[in-house]
């Protein structure tokens, strides 16, 4: 089995000037491929970084996480983003970031792009994306992504898609974007609060109302400390979060989550069954600083049992 991820990494300006990164689909990228059992599921990320030294770290880092990097495109002119997170005491977070001339903004500007060949050619059985992935990128470029995973699910290919909703990255109205893609998913992972933004509403029931009326197979309502909606085909669960006693950093919670529950369920468990190893993972992650947490910290989860 084969999944492609797309979206952006940026590195982290820490005060203690240790290496730090993240970015949404990077972060579910690499919990994905840790929580995996080994050989299970190829795990490949897609994204442009610079020729800088820092890119190169961030390269090799992903590399010995187990992550295909063959996507990932290096261009001469531009080097990844930075962010600095202002945590508040409760474990909240405040983002500040410098990402508006990032090199995944230009992933898709020269013709043969990899990414775009793999979705044409069916290389990959799963495709991954965010908001976040959609809102980088200039709207010619996002038309030719979406033209793309049209015909790549045409041809069978199924596409996973995290609402991860930022309005400051929206220079025009992202409603339609969201609605293309929806139409498309297979699997949705909706943030509840992102999706009240997006929409105006606030009730999870228009949620599930709007997926089942373009008949996305399985949604998975993500609600905070709250419960989860895990609707299939056949019925609507929920799952409840983990209590955590002291929470240090939430930075990768919904992310970490993502990662937890795909983890399982590319490996065939249920959907509930894979809301509740989500669950778990981002128990482990907000516990600690950062949105990559070391391995030692998440060994009791890993592989994931098939």
């Amino acid at each position: 089995m084969r999944i492609v991820l797309f979206g952006e990494c940026m590195l982290e300006h820490s005060d203690s000037g240790e290496f730090r990164f993240g970015g949404d689909t990077l972060n579910t990228a690499l919990y994905l491929s840790r929580m995996l059992p080994a050989g299970k599921v190829q795990v490949r990320y897609a994204t442009a970084l610079g020729i800088d030294q820092d890119s190169d770290a961030l390269l090799a880092t992903w590399q010995q996480e187990g992550l295909d990097t063959s996507l990932v495109l290096r261009l001469t002119d531009k080097v990844p983003g930075r962010y600095r997170i202002h945590l508040q005491p409760d474990g909240q977070r405040r983002f500040e970031y410098w990402r508006d001339d990032s090199a995944a903004r230009y992933y898709l500007r020269d013709g043969n792009n990899p990414l775009l060949s793999v979705l044409e050619n069916q290389d990959c059985d799963y495709f991954y994306l965010s908001g976040i992935s959609l809102a980088i990128l200039t709207p010619h470029h996002r038309q030719l992504l979406l033209d793309a995973m049209a015909r790549f699910c045409q041809q069978g290919g199924k596409v996973i898609f995290d609402n991860n909703y930022r309005p400051v990255l929206w220079q025009q109205n992202p409603l339609p974007w969201y609605q293309k893609v929806m139409q498309l998913a297979y699997l949705v992972l909706l943030t509840d609060e992102d999706e009240y933004a997006l929409y105006g509403d606030d009730d999870p029931e228009a949620i599930l109302a709007r997926c089942q009326t373009w008949g996305i197979p399985y949604v998975l309502i993500k609600r905070g400390n709250q419960p989860c909606l895990v609707r299939t085909r056949r019925e609507l669960t929920q799952v409840s979060a983990q209590k955590v006693i002291k929470v240090v950093d939430t930075s990768a919670a919904g992310d970490s989550f993502a990662g937890g529950f795909l983890a399982a369920w590319l490996c065939g468990q249920p959907a509930d069954v894979a809301a509740q190893n989500g669950h778990a993972l981002a128990a482990h992650v907000i516990q600690h600083p950062g949105a990559i947490i070391p391995r030692s910290a998440m060994l009791d989860l890993m592989p994931i049992k098939e």
